[in-house]
């Protein structure tokens, strides 16, 4: 690794989308630090379901190259679970559309959920489900172990990265930060409840548009959802986990039962697109946006790192 004082990077943000490409500037041989207003336990990724999915994001063509190279990344991943957080689980998304399957062929064992499975239009599939609360300290130990180093800081300005190369991975932290107005909260609550021995996820819609999926994750099962978006407020609500519960109960009747163990809320950062591009700053230091990932931030990770590495690079 060099040790020209002139080479370093900070990546801004220590959500999944901000270290794992620090992880890819660290493995790649720069020198790499992350400014993290929290640690990662605390972060807006932490409370993520964390179900990888080809969800449709603009830009359409990008995300869909950024989803399947994460797919890659994680489905080789898998074969660690007790260490990385990522296992390949089988699941049904309900009322599943066109635009759903465009990843079908990398998708072996992609099937349509029969009546007696799910009362609607689903789809089998065997995906990626992350445990974010072994995948985040595990992404920091490997950027850690691959040189980098990790400041607990807030960041007001980015004229005060003390680096040649800045790369902004704040999430919704952004709105305020670049400041971009586009990007606004998806306010997203989940119920955590002891599992009552569900090995499968789901992932439904009803008729009047409410959201009901749960998965299983080590010890735990999750439960949502909710998207409300530019919601600002942390504090989960009792009636919206009630609710939550019964939705979910409603297709799988033994979670009604199942003991609470803790009730969570994220704020998704939304964007009508996500932001993968490079700017100059007035000093003349690079610039490099990799924000506004919305929900599917765990999806398109690994692409957008590799892009947003490779944005580094063109500048040498």
């Amino acid at each position: 690794m060099s040790s020209e004082p002139n080479d370093e990077i900070i990546v801004v943000g220590g959500g999944v989308i901000g270290l794992t490409t620090a992880v890819v500037l660290a493995e790649r041989g720069r020198r790499v630090r992350v400014w993290t207003r929290d640690p990662v336990e605390r972060t807006t990724s932490s409370v993520a379901g964390a179900l990888w999915w080809p969800y449709r994001i603009e830009p359409v063509a990008r995300a869909r190259k950024w989803a399947l190279r994460s797919l890659d990344v994680y489905e080789e991943l898998a074969g660690r679970p007790e260490v990385t957080g990522v296992r390949m689980v089988e699941g049904v998304l309900g009322e599943a559309g066109p635009d759903d399957a465009w990843a079908a062929d990398r998708l072996p064992g992609l099937r349509p959920a029969t009546a007696e499975e799910y009362a609607g239009t689903g789809l089998w599939a065997r995906l990626p489900l992350i445990d974010m609360a072994v995948h985040l300290p595990w992404l920091r130990e490997r950027f850690l172990g691959a040189g980098g180093a990790i400041e607990v800081r807030t960041v007001s300005a980015f004229a005060e990265a003390d680096a040649p190369v800045v790369v902004n991975c704040t999430g919704l932290g952004a709105r305020e930060l670049v400041p971009d107005a586009s990007v606004r909260p998806v306010r997203g609550q989940l119920v955590v409840v002891e599992n009552p021995g569900i090995r499968t996820w789901l992932v439904s819609t009803d008729a009047a548009g409410a959201m009901a999926y749960f998965f299983p994750q080590p010890g735990r099962l999750l439960l949502g959802g909710t998207a409300d978006e530019d919601d600002f407020s942390t504090e989960p609500d009792p009636a919206v986990a009630g609710a939550i519960v019964r939705r979910c109960a409603a297709l799988r009747p033994e979670i009604a039962g199942a003991r609470v163990l803790d009730h969570r809320v994220g704020l998704r950062p939304a964007r009508d697109t996500v932001r993968l591009e490079r700017e100059l700053l007035p000093d003349g230091r690079l610039l490099v946006h990799n924000y506004g990932h919305g929900g599917a931030g765990i999806t398109v990770a690994w692409g957008c790192a590799e892009e947003a590495a490779g944005a580094v690079s063109e500048r040498l």
